[in-house]
């Protein structure tokens, strides 16, 4: 016969190991869902995709363009780097104003608009950045800006601006921009940051020189009005010589073309004009020969008068 006591311990047993399956399960199941991630990355930033260990070190995963995720994997973490364009200006302003080829302070701006390469943000998170799982990416690529490129952008700048005479400046922002972007390109070509422009802009000149400047091309400016006015009169003058001249020719033709006859013809046509017009009242008094108005000249009451012409008879 079974001792009783043994029944019950197996008993027990069954039960405690009835209840310790599920309990395990469950511990897995914690386990399996504290250890496990499912890494994002968002549209225009690169993931820079790790994988944890308990003992050991991390590794290097993948890279994964957002927007996307790993997928729920053991111990996976990711830090997202932007890859869209990040515009940063550097002054050149008070102190760091920077002399030009002829001694002239002068400040400007220099704006560059850069980002970083998609198939190179591993080479960006592992040599340029301190980038730490949950920091914010734009700070990141900031403080790598500011550790590789900028101070050499500045550098690139002054040399630029120190090759060119004060006044000749504005001038030469097209070309020293240029410039600039070429050197930049060199430095970066082989590195995460993809360059894309470099302008300056934004020159100022000290006070005293801004106001001499204002001053001559006021000057200057009067002094192109002034002789805009000048043709202007030229022009006034030509055009009243030629409509002189063609007032001297047209009296010219007409002392030519104005004889007794011509004239007697205009009398005459004039006098049909009137007689056809309602609002004239004409009485005509024929005192030429055939009833033709008379042409010449009459001398004023007192002094001898001057007999009509007449015209001439032909024989």
């Amino acid at each position: 016969m079974m001792r009783p006591s043994s029944s019950r311990q197996r008993g027990a047993a069954k039960v405690v190991g009835a209840l310790l399956v599920p309990l395990v399960l469950v511990a897995c199941l914690l386990v399996w869902l504290g250890g496990t991630s499912n890494p994002v990355t968002p549209a225009g930033y690169v993931g820079y995709v790790t994988r944890g260990a308990v003992l050991g070190k991390s590794e290097f995963v993948e890279l994964q363009i957002g927007p996307t995720s790993t997928g729920r994997g053991w111990m996976l973490h990711v830090v997202n780097v932007s890859i869209t364009p990040y515009t940063f200006a550097e002054e050149f302003e008070g102190q760091d104003s920077v002399l030009t080829q002829d001694n002239l302070k002068i400040s400007f701006r220099v704006h560059t608009i850069f980002k970083i390469r998609a198939d190179r943000a591993k080479e960006f998170v592992e040599q340029y950045s301190t980038l730490h799982e949950g920091e914010d990416p734009n700070r990141v690529v900031k403080i790598a800006y500011e550790n590789f490129l900028r101070e050499r952008l500045r550098t690139f700048a002054r040399d630029e601006v120190e090759k060119v005479n004060g006044y000749d400046l504005k001038g030469r922002i097209g070309p020293m921009s240029d410039a600039l972007l070429a050197s930049v390109k060199k430095l970066t070509d082989s590195t995460p940051f993809e360059v894309a422009s470099v302008v300056v802009g934004n020159i100022q000149y000290p006070e005293s020189i801004s106001t001499a400047v204002a001053t001559k091309l006021a000057a200057q400016q009067k002094l192109e009005q002034m002789a805009t006015e000048v043709q202007i009169e030229e022009k006034k003058k030509d055009q009243r010589i030629v409509e002189a001249e063609g007032i001297a020719k047209s009296m010219a033709i007409i002392n030519e073309k104005l004889t007794p006859e011509y004239l007697q013809y205009l009398a005459i046509d004039a006098q049909k004009l009137m007689v056809g017009s309602p609002n004239h009242t004409v009485v005509y008094i024929p005192v030429g020969n055939m009833g033709v108005p008379l042409v010449g000249t009459l001398s004023m009451p007192g002094g001898e008068a001057t007999a009509p012409a007449q015209p001439e008879k032909k024989k």
